[in-house]
């Protein structure tokens, strides 16, 4: 059994302090929260690389890496003096204990035991909507640095925590295959520039209702891409490969060789991967 070691965020708290003081780092002592922003978002990207790879010790080390990010954060906001790292762990846990009274709450105050995920999920929507009765639309927080396939799972996750949704999956993918026959409609059109639009517009609309029944199916649509851009990549080395050992290039390929080459690549990886 793997040894557990404490966790000591003072000891990542006093590196930062250590980088930003007077005679630390000049380039940490440079980094402001835009700066910082970039760098979330690279290690944030580096930590979903990890977990899609499945090497555990490389998400330890991108975990490490964000941590770091979210106490410099902290530490540049201390010495505005708007907060502090104590703040943001007490006001988050505080947060999920208001969220989750199905576990810690009590039966005299009202707590009510849930005993699935879906009912947890609609539960915590609803709850998020009840504490943020300023907000203008229960999407108003959704923040806009999001990847777009990303946003349409969550905001269709969140809508339907409040009741607004389809039955069932086969339901969704109904309205798939409407999407998909509004955007063959649309490239029937003669005109270009109408085709263009329009086609657009149907794509982008085919792609939300792909991410709608993702949801439905309990799996996360940027994952799922992440693997077939990955299954991709990796096909198509393999002909660039074959390729180079027959003497050619891509330069110098046919449609047709090329191709052929890829039908042999996912002929062979079909012939060495046991059935699911």
């Amino acid at each position: 059994m793997r040894e557990k070691r404490p966790a000591n965020v003072n000891k990542l708290q006093d590196l930062v302090a250590r980088l930003r003081a007077p005679d630390g780092c000049p380039w940490d002592r440079e980094q402001t929260l835009g700066d910082l922003r970039a760098y979330l978002l690279e290690e944030a990207h580096e930590v979903a690389a990890a977990i899609d790879g499945g090497d555990r010790d490389a998400l330890a080390g991108e975990l490490g890496d964000l941590l770091f990010q979210v106490v410099f954060i902290a530490q540049l906001a201390e010495e505005e003096e708007a907060f502090d790292l104590g703040e943001v762990i007490d006001a988050i846990c505080a947060k999920m204990v208001r969220r989750h009274p199905h576990v810690f709450g009590t039966a005299a105050a009202g707590a009510t035991k849930l005993d699935d995920a879906e009912a947890v999920r609609q539960a915590w929507e609803r709850r998020k909507l009840a504490h943020e009765r300023d907000r203008p639309s229960l999407l108003a927080g959704m923040p806009s640095s999001l990847p777009a396939l990303v946003t349409a799972y969550r905001m269709t996750q969140k809508v339907a925590g409040v009741g607004f949704d389809w039955p069932d999956a086969p339901a969704v993918l109904d309205k798939v295959r409407e999407e998909l026959a509004e955007l063959e409609r649309a490239l029937e059109d003669n005109d270009p520039e109408r085709r263009r639009s329009v086609a657009g517009e149907e794509i982008g609309d085919l792609l939300f209702a792909v991410a709608n029944l993702a949801r439905h199916l309990e799996i996360d649509p940027e994952a799922a891409l992440a693997r077939s851009n990955h299954k991709f990549r990796r096909r198509f080395a393999a002909v660039e490969a074959a390729l180079r050992d027959k003497g050619g290039n891509l330069a110098d390929a046919t449609l047709a060789e090329m191709d052929a080459e890829w039908e042999e690549v996912k002929r062979r990886e079909r012939s060495t991967t046991p059935p699911p």
